[in-house]
């Protein structure tokens, strides 16, 4: 274990799964590295404060997590994602008028990606963290303040302990103590929206489509998990207004499930709440600058999104897996920092503005706007290769 006044090569400030995957890497890569977080990861489904949201790794994300000794771990609680359903719901009644569907086949032999559970991975990372003796993973304990300069970084941690350190990476969140610590500011888009996250069983198998259906206030999103309790499962992300969502927490049991099932339009059966739910602020953030002396930032410290079209980790794990190449032979060396500034900073603005973009037309109230909404995916869908290249785009793969 490391002690007050130690050295390390990387210091990780945040314990989310961006977080525990970065330590789970750099360890892998041979680095001595200490993580930290405030709070101990809640790593049972039915625990208070379990993060009831689902990941999509696509392609490059998996490659990162073979390379951190993961994927092994994680796979067989994964369930694939074979195709990506987008459904427009926004006619007169919520009902689908258009469907399109984009194919894994189309570009791969493979899935696009995987789904697993938040709160099951935080449990799985953590048990692969410490089984690595060269990582040392310290809940209850967060970043107190940063000294960062060209030759090292100083962090003073809230048990007062002090960890020197070659790299810095600031994996703690939209609200990022590291990021504040340099004095780097953020451009931040708010959408008076929330993300409602929950998992259901349904009547009919999901057959590994993810669906995403569009009509107002946002998308509602149903990801394929594995069956739960002998009946097909999906998770579901669901957007709406703030005032919306409060409504629909509000509404007894029996209600819900009536508007649930309307807003789902039926298309898996019958819907059934099977876990509680979890409301999630959605907003659009990028840092003015993702480094600083011996520092980086990634993930929400870095950048955060809707959660449209599987973008949000999987944008983190490409800042991580650059920044562990980038790191092999001085990790948070100015050469580094700065081809990492480079090539992430523009990557991410560019992304984080196409997810607006589609965030505002999935919000759009107005009919007539819905209805252009509706012609432009189906046009989209109609040019074979204009859908080739958007789904590659989409899963950040050449």
């Amino acid at each position: 274990m490391h002690r007050a006044g130690a050295e390390t090569d990387i210091l990780i400030s945040g314990g989310g799964i961006a977080g525990l995957i970065a330590a789970a890497a750099f360890g892998a890569a041979g680095h001595r590295v200490i993580c930290v977080d405030p709070a101990p990861p809640v790593t049972e489904e039915g625990a208070a404060g379990s993060d009831l949201r689902t990941t999509a790794f696509l392609h490059p994300s998996i490659r990162l997590l073979e390379r951190a000794g993961l994927w092994g771990r994680l796979s067989p609680h994964a369930t694939p994602l074979q195709v990506m359903r987008i459904v427009d719901a926004g006619g007169t009644e919520p009902t689908a008028r258009l469907t399109r569907d984009f194919d894994a086949a189309d570009i791969s032999d493979a899935p696009f990606g995987w789904n697993l559970p938040n709160w099951l991975l935080r449990r799985e990372i953590a048990t692969r963290l410490a089984e690595m003796e060269n990582v040392s993973f310290r809940p209850g304990t967060g970043t107190a303040g940063l000294t960062a300069r060209d030759s090292e970084a100083l962090v003073t941690l809230s048990d007062g302990s002090h960890v020197t350190a070659r790299l810095v990476v600031g994996a703690d969140g939209r609200n990022s103590p590291v990021r504040t610590a340099l004095g780097i500011g953020v451009k931040t888009t708010r959408y008076g929206q929330k993300a409602l996250a929950f998992a259901v069983t349904h009547e009919r198998p999901h057959d590994n489509v993810s669906t995403e259906i569009h009509r107002s206030g946002g998308p509602f999103t149903l990801v394929p998990l594995p069956d739960r309790d002998g009946k097909p499962s999906s998770a579901v992300v669901w957007m709406e207004r703030g005032a919306e969502v409060a409504r629909l927490m509000a509404l007894d049991p029996q209600d819900f499930a009536a508007e649930l099932n309307a807003r789902s339009t039926g298309i898996l059966g019958q819907l059934t709440q099977a876990t509680r739910l979890s409301a999630w602020p959605i907003i659009s953030q990028i840092a003015s600058r993702f480094t600083g002396p011996r520092t980086a930032l990634i993930a929400e410290a870095a950048h955060v999104v809707p959660p449209i079209g599987a973008q949000g980790l999987n944008m983190s794990l490409a800042d991580l897996s650059l920044l562990v190449d980038l790191s092999q032979d001085d990790p948070g060396s100015r050469a580094s920092l700065d081809a990492f500034q480079r090539r992430r900073w523009t990557e991410a603005r560019l992304r984080i503005a196409g997810i607006d973009l589609l965030n505002r037309a999935s919000m759009i109230e107005a009919r007539p706007l819905r209805d252009l909404r509706a012609a432009g995916l189906g046009a989209i869908y109609g040019i074979a290769p204009v859908r080739r290249l958007m789904m590659k785009a989409g899963l950040g793969v050449s």
